[in-house]
């Protein structure tokens, strides 16, 4: 049982993780009573959070006042030692507590809105459409790795089109739409474009001709 805790424990223990482990206000300012240690006095955490924070501020001066926002955070010190601030650590969400309280560090602010307001599921990967898109029971001659590349590619090119234009409007409009929405509604092009994908005959003449 040992084993598999320390093994649950080493998947989930990247700097991404520690990060958000340490923002959180329920976490950062727990009563002495408690069995469990702080994040900022916790050795582990704090350097993965370091490596964290360096990825996402690389630049050294923001880096040092990141840190120190953290520090303002963490020892609730300035605006954070007022009373309500502490009292509602351990009683509202801790995202609605950053917008209440983290105005005075928005760098920290803005950074843990982000993350914590991310939800904690696995669905969306369970019911990528994307992927069942390039490997399907007929097309399943690729490697994992190259279906992995195609569906990153495909799933990055999604999220860079919508912000163009194009994308609610001319030929193109809204063309990855058949992936989130039932209704195909003047998006013609794109049902095609599904069919022949899955007719072997059609898919082979794509493959031969480039």
């Amino acid at each position: 049982v040992h084993e598999i805790l320390v093994d649950r424990w080493n998947k989930s223990n990247t700097p991404l993780h520690c990060l958000a482990h340490s923002l959180n206000p329920i976490l950062s300012w727990l009563n002495e009573t408690s069995n469990r240690q702080p994040p900022h006095q916790d050795n582990e955490i704090t350097k993965e959070r370091k490596i964290y924070l360096k990825r996402i501020f690389p630049n050294n001066e923001e880096f040092r006042a990141v840190q120190v926002e953290y520090g303002k955070f963490s020892g609730c010190l300035k605006s954070f030692s007022d009373s309500d601030s502490m009292s509602d650590r351990g009683k509202i969400d801790p995202k609605h507590w950053w917008l209440l309280y983290g105005s005075s560090i928005p760098l920290l602010q803005k950074l843990d809105l982000k993350l914590l307001g991310q939800p904690s599921s696995s669905s969306y990967a369970e019911r990528n459409s994307t992927y069942s898109f390039v490997h399907s029971i007929k097309r399943n001659k690729m490697s994992s790795q190259r279906v992995k590349d195609l569906v990153f590619v495909h799933t990055n090119l999604q999220l860079l089109s919508r912000r163009s234009p194009t994308y609610k409007e001319g030929g193109s409009k809204m063309w990855n739409v058949g992936d989130h929405h039932d209704s195909f509604k003047d998006v013609g092009v794109l049902e095609v474009a599904n069919l022949s994908l899955d007719e072997p005959d059609i898919e082979a003449m794509i493959f031969t001709d480039e």
